[in-house]
């Protein structure tokens, strides 16, 4: 199946308060790899930004205004997503969105078309009881998001990309088992894996004062339990031979 990556930018936090999608941003992944085509489109919303969410998304209705509205590119954006798995961070918010714009065009369910992966779920679900957004799994995950200074559609979709292949890989994905000591990457591009480039594992020797506090805990679990596996043969075993 194929899976995109899908963001989107709102003109607010409730498309049930009139809020419109000003930003659609879709990264396809084939076998789990970005294969760059993307889908990217700014919309026209035909209403007013709810307070603070032009500084979210760095938009203006004056940037907007000579861009398609939805129905203009919906045909598109459905050829484009039809039978693919989308891969959300929060799906309920942008599913709700892309739903009332259907719903205003008169054209039935996104979701039939699709099927839908929460990543926030997915996130909470292994790091319960952490903060789980965007930013803090690229943190948690090793995910280079230093170029993310405003929410953006198509920008968010690649990074989620990135987070999405960190939270799902497994062994596989991270070196083991590929042949030729290949390695894949956040992004999901192999990378050579050189062992003799690798710097000599370093050395720990314990201390004096530490093998003496080694020595010192055996004696007393020597002295409590009568015996130690470390001594050899059990006493009723040497009694028996």
């Amino acid at each position: 199946m194929r899976q995109i990556v899908l963001d989107t930018e709102t003109t607010g936090l409730e498309w049930k308060k009139g809020n419109r999608v000003v930003e659609i941003g879709c990264v396809e992944l084939l076998e789990r790899r970005p294969s760059g085509n993307n889908f990217h489109r700014y919309l026209k919303p035909d209403c007013e930004f709810e307070a603070g969410a032009q500084e979210v998304t760095g938009l203006s209705l004056e940037f907007l205004a000579d861009k398609p509205r939805f129905e203009e590119v919906v045909d598109e954006f459905l050829a484009y997503v039809d039978g693919a798995e989308l891969i959300i961070h929060n799906a309920a918010f942008d599913m709700g969105f892309l739903e009332n714009e259907m719903a205003l065009l008169g054209r039935g369910p996104l979701a039939e078309r699709v099927t839908v992966t929460d990543t926030l779920a997915m996130a909470r679900e292994r790091f319960p009881g952490q903060r789980n957004s965007l930013d803090a799994l690229c943190k948690r995950l090793g995910v280079d998001n230093s170029h993310r200074h405003l929410h953006g559609g198509l920008l968010d979709a690649q990074i989620l990309a990135d987070v999405y292949i960190a939270l799902t890989s497994g062994q596989e994905e991270i070196g083991f088992g590929l042949p030729e000591s290949e390695v894949r990457g956040a992004t999901g591009m192999l990378q050579a894996f050189d062992a003799a480039a690798l710097l000599p594992r370093p050395v720990v020797v314990a201390t004096a004062s530490e093998l003496q506090a080694h020595q010192a805990r055996l004696e007393r679990l020597r002295k409590k339990a009568g015996h130690a596996w470390w001594d050899g043969a059990r006493p009723e075993e040497a009694a028996g031979a």
